[in-house]
């Protein structure tokens, strides 16, 4: 499939920003799951410095810098990617015990291992609350194999925790989750990455987007689409699976990679410093449509 995504971002300042500082995660990621074209960010005001990096996770990322007077700042990133079906690891495919995968990242030997090991531990969002371990265990018990508690536990995930995107925000911890039992895609995704961490599993954090279906006779509103969450966890032998607790599935065609960091402050979309400028107000609008 072939999609066509629009992703803008538009800040409302009270008072003159004098001065900023901006770095960009829109840019989505090349894998063998999926190859991007007609890629694009329009800014404007036009920056006086932007520069292209890659970050420590090997995200494509666009550092910008305002140095004129604006009440105003626009970010439009608009890209064609083609995602394929095929990188994506069947449900049925065997794997090895999941503390043969503990093991594994636990004493890494390989450089592959060495990089997963870094995704066993907490991090700023993914602060692993006490009852973590115990509600993992209940879908890992001794010598299951991997995919099938960790589909098992996305499963429970989906099924115990309501969607509410009014329950949290982006700096929710993963405790106050648990103990309300509500969130957003974001929440989930850290959730079960918390769950996993506990168990001296990798897991990393993944952002993207989720191509959305209008009910039927419905139009397709443009712009109400959003950014998703989801997450992936290393298993020797199969590399990385990637799983969507949100939509109880693990992701297709339908799911489009941006990034992926230790959680979701490795890959905020758009993040910076701002001299002046007071309050503010922000809007932000994302539409995802096939290409025919």
């Amino acid at each position: 499939m072939i999609y066509r995504v629009v992703h803008a971002t538009e800040y409302q300042y009270a008072e003159p920003v004098s001065t900023s500082h901006h770095q960009l995660c829109l840019s989505p990621r090349p894998s063998e799951r999926q190859t991007t074209s007609a890629e694009e960010i329009a800014i404007v005001p036009a920056p006086v410095v932007r520069r292209q990096r890659t970050d420590y996770f090997g995200n494509r990322c666009t550092n910008i810098e305002m140095q004129e007077p604006h009440r105003a700042l626009s970010v439009v990133s608009r890209f064609e990617v083609d995602v394929h079906a095929g990188g994506r690891v069947p449900e049925w495919s065997p794997s090895p015990a999941w503390e043969e995968a503990r093991e594994a990242v636990k004493r890494p030997r390989t450089p592959e291992l060495l990089a997963a090991c870094s995704f066993s531990f907490e991090s700023p969002h993914v602060q692993i609350p006490r009852q973590a371990e115990a509600y993992a265990r209940r879908s890992f018990g001794d010598g299951r194999p991997l995919l099938q508690a960790l589909l098992d536990l996305t499963g429970r995930i989906n099924a115990e925790f309501k969607y509410d995107n009014r329950a949290t925000t982006v700096s929710t911890p993963v405790a106050q989750v648990f103990q309300h039992q509500r969130g957003v895609c974001q929440d989930f995704a850290h959730l079960a990455i918390a769950c996993l961490r506990a168990l001296g599993l990798a897991a990393r954090y993944v952002s993207g987007y989720l191509v959305t279906t209008p009910p039927p006779g419905r139009p397709r509103l443009v712009g109400a689409d959003a950014s998703h969450a989801w997450l992936s966890v290393f298993c020797p032998g199969l590399g990385w699976i990637d799983v969507d607790p949100t939509n109880n599935v693990m992701p297709d065609e339908h799911h489009i990679t941006v990034a992926w960091g230790r959680d979701f402050g490795d890959v905020t979309p758009m993040r910076g410093v701002i001299l002046g400028g007071g309050a503010h107000s922000v809007r932000v609008s994302v539409d995802v449509s096939p290409v025919p």
